[in-house]
C-alpha cells in the first residue's frame, strides 16, 4: 500500500469516526496529523517543508473521493482541508452496520462493560488481541489481528460510568511507547 493509500484510508477513517459521533453534515472538515504520523504513512524521515511538498500533488483516486483537499502546516502539524463533497463521500459509502459505528454506540452506553467490547471485537473478527495497560492513560487495548483494513490498537479506559477511547495506528501506538 503507497503512502497515499494509507493517508486516505486514515482522513476517510477520522471522517467516519467524527460521522459516527457527530451525525452527517455537508461540510468543510480540518484533521490535523502530526509530521511523525505522515512519515509513517511514506515511510519516511522528511522534514515539514519536504512533507508539505511530497502532499502538493495528491494523487486522483483521491481527490475523486475527497475532493481538492488541500494541506498545511505550522511546524510539525500538518492540517488537511477536505471541502464538502469528502464528507458527501464518506457518509455515501459508510455502511449501516460499520464498525466503528458500532463500537461508538457501545461505548455511549452506560452499561457498556470490557467484555461486551471483547465481544464487540470478536463479532467482527474472529482474531483479535486484548493486553492490559498501565500507563495512566489507558486500561486495555484490544485489536484485531490480520485484518487488512483495520490495523489500530483501540485503547480504553473505564472512567467509572462509562469508557473512552482513543484509537492509534500502529506505528503511533509504538511512538508512545505504551
Amino acid at each position: 500500500m503507497t503512502g497515499f493509500e494509507k493517508l486516505e484510508n486514515s482522513l476517510i477513517d477520522v471522517i467516519k469516526e467524527e460521522q459516527a459521533k457527530l451525525g452527517f453534515k455537508e461540510e468543510k472538515i480540518h484533521l490535523y496529523y502530526p509530521l511523525s504520523s505522515l512519515n509513517h504513512f511514506f515511510s519516511a524521515q522528511d522534514s515539514a517543508e519536504e512533507m508539505l511538498t511530497r502532499l502538493q500533488n495528491m494523487p486522483e483516486t483521491l481527490t475523486s473521493k475527497l475532493g481538492k483537499v488541500a494541506v498545511s502546516h505550522k511546524g510539525d502539524r500538518f492540517c488537511f482541508y477536505i471541502p464538502e463533497p469528502g464528507s458527501v463521500y464518506v457518509h455515501g459509502n459508510m455502511k449501516e452496520n460499520e464498525f466503528i459505528k458500532v463500537l461508538i454506540e457501545l461505548v455511549q452506553q452506560h452499561d457498556c462493560t470490557k467484555e461486551k467490547l471483547l465481544d464487540l471485537f470478536a463479532s467482527y473478527w474472529e482474531k483479535t488481541e486484548s493486553q492490559e495497560m498501565d500507563n495512566g492513560e489507558f486500561d486495555f487495548y484490544i485489536r484485531f489481528l490480520d485484518k487488512a483494513d483495520d490495523t489500530y490498537y483501540y485503547c480504553f479506559k473505564d472512567e467509572g460510568f462509562h469508557f473512552i477511547y482513543h484509537r492509534f495506528l500502529p506505528e503511533d501506538y509504538e511512538d508512545f511507547g505504551f
